[in-house]
Parts: C-alpha cells; structure tokens; sequence
C-alpha cells in the first residue's frame, strides 16, 4: 500500500534536558500546521578515497547527520488573555523567550542566550521520524487579505525512523484565524499610519549543526532580524523615507492584529533603522513603497516585542 502524504501528524514539546525525549503526545503537543517540508537525513557524505586497481565510484560515509523540518502555523493568540498559544513552544526554539503575566498578556522576545529546544515527532503513515535538540527560525507574515503565519524552519539531531502506532492529534487550541484586512489591523511607522500591503519580520536566525567530540548540538549562533514591508507612498511631508535613511534615523513600527480580547497580537519594534528605499513598485496604478528596516536593539534582547493580549 502506498503511504498518503496527506497522512502526517507533528508533534512538538519543549525539552527539559538537551536531546532527551519528553515524549511528546498526540493530545497534548499536536501542532496544526501547512505547507509542510521535511529532509529526513542531511549531513556530508566522506569520500574513503581508497587507492583502487580499476575505476570506480568510491565509496562513502555519511557524516553530521541532522533533520530539516519547515512549515507554516496560522498566527492567532489562544483567545484568552494571558494563556500562551499551542504555537508558543516553536516560537521558543526559536531564540524567544516568553514572558506570562496571568490573565493580562503573553510577551515574546529575542533573547541572545539560554535557547531552549523542543522534540518534534513527524509521522507519515506509520512511520515515525523524530527530531531531538531542535532549534529554528522564524518569519512572521502579514499580508493584506491573507492569513497571518508563523513561518518556521527548525534543526534536529537525526534519530533512525521507525513504524510507531499513530498518535491522535488535538488541535482544538487552533483557533480559527482572523484575515489581516482594515477592519482588524493597523500599521504605523514612527507614529504615522500607513496603508500596508505586506508585512514580514524575519528572526534571521543562524542555525547551524555543530558535531564534535564530545557534544553535538544544534546552535542558534548569530541573528539577523529584519522587516520589510509595502506600503502606499505618501507625501514627503507626511513621512520621508529617504531621509530616515540618509540620517540614519531609529523610528517605531507597530502592528495591531486582532480587534477582541484574548485574540489581540501586537509587534512593537521601538528602534527601527530604515534602509535606503529599493525603488517603487505600481499596484493598480498607485504608487508604492517597498521599505526595508533593521530592528535595532535599545538595552539588549528587545529588537522586536510580540504581544498577545
């Protein structure tokens, strides 16, 4: 019998230890998820460079073994205040600390040290491939009339697959996700209001496999984040790109998505520079901005704040 694609299930649960299995479950730790990619087996393959009589192909080992996995989540807050969403363990592999203040709200931010890791079980049939010490990246996506994603890329050490009994997913803490459109989202730079096409802030994690004597790891070893975003161009004494740029000018961007308590998000850079403009762009023939800027942090770890209220 063939194995249906559309057959898969992903788990993912924080670790506790680097590596070690917390076992995550189908009721638990099930990850609602689209547009899945998976590369079960990466690494280099060493040449033996064997001195033969005749020719041939040689022989190889391989080497560095590790795990690519990507995907997309919808992006939407648990729908109650203060509850961290089903999302919040991947967001946190990412290099983001996360912040819980009952109740009220659910604050995630960069953080240069301590990442933690999650394990993350993909089943396709009945085959199950487990990723152990995973760490990643992430982009988050607005776009007009379009859904809001979390887009991820993640890192694990390789373990062998192997037929396991399929677990049933929950996927209930899910919710149903809000289009970005005018009625539920703002966008503002530097205190003025801009009409927004798209949106994208990506983490610009380094993620990098580092196998050695002793330890092997997957290593969030550098971060890079930067937005880019459209928007409708504007008179230059509303708000001038070109000389934010040329002064190298720190200004605030802000996003509000979602108009009910318990499904609000908010991501707040409070120091962003903005990049030479790239050029213009025409959609339906009205000018627009395509912006590049580089979050830039003030006291360290808070280049970007997402906030859930």
């Amino acid at each position: 019998m063939p194995i249906k694609w559309k057959s898969k299930i992903l788990l993912a649960k924080i670790e506790t230890a680097y590596a070690t299995d917390p076992t995550p479950t189908g009721a638990a730790n099930a990850i609602l998820a689209t547009n899945v990619t998976f590369q079960p087996m990466e690494g280099q393959d060493v040449s033996r460079e064997l001195e033969l009589p005749w020719l041939a192909a040689q022989a190889t080992i391989p080497a560095g073994l590790h795990s690519r996995i990507s995907f997309r989540v919808e992006m939407v807050p648990s729908g109650t205040a203060g509850a961290t969403p089903a999302w919040g363990p991947l967001l946190r592999a990412c290099g983001v600390a996360e912040t819980i203040d009952a109740g009220v709200s659910v604050t995630y931010n960069p953080v240069t040290d301590s990442h933690e890791n999650v394990a993350i079980h993909f089943w396709v049939g009945a085959t199950r491939y487990v990723l152990l010490g995973t760490r990643g990246t992430c982009v988050l996506r607005f776009n007009a009339q379009a859904i809001p994603y979390l887009e991820f890329s993640f890192l694990g050490l390789f373990s062998a697959p192997s037929e396991q009994a399929r677990p049933t997913p929950t996927l209930a803490a899910f919710l149903k996700p809000d289009l970005v459109t005018h009625a539920r989202t703002s966008f503002e730079i530097d205190g003025v209001a801009l009409v927004m096409r798209n949106f994208s802030l990506d983490l610009g994690n380094d993620v990098q496999p580092r196998f050695l004597v002793g330890s092997e790891n997957i290593l969030i070893v550098d971060r890079a984040d930067k937005v880019a975003v459209q928007v409708e161009a504007v008179p230059l004494s509303t708000w001038n790109p070109y000389s934010e740029a040329s002064e190298q000018n720190a200004v605030s961007v802000e996003l509000v998505h979602g108009t009910v308590a318990g499904r609000i998000a908010t991501l707040a850079i409070d120091a962003a520079q903005v990049q030479r403009p790239a050029g213009f762009d025409n959609n339906q023939n009205i000018l627009e901005w395509p912006i590049n800027l580089v979050p830039q942090p003030v006291s360290g770890n808070d280049q970007w704040t997402l906030t859930l209220t």
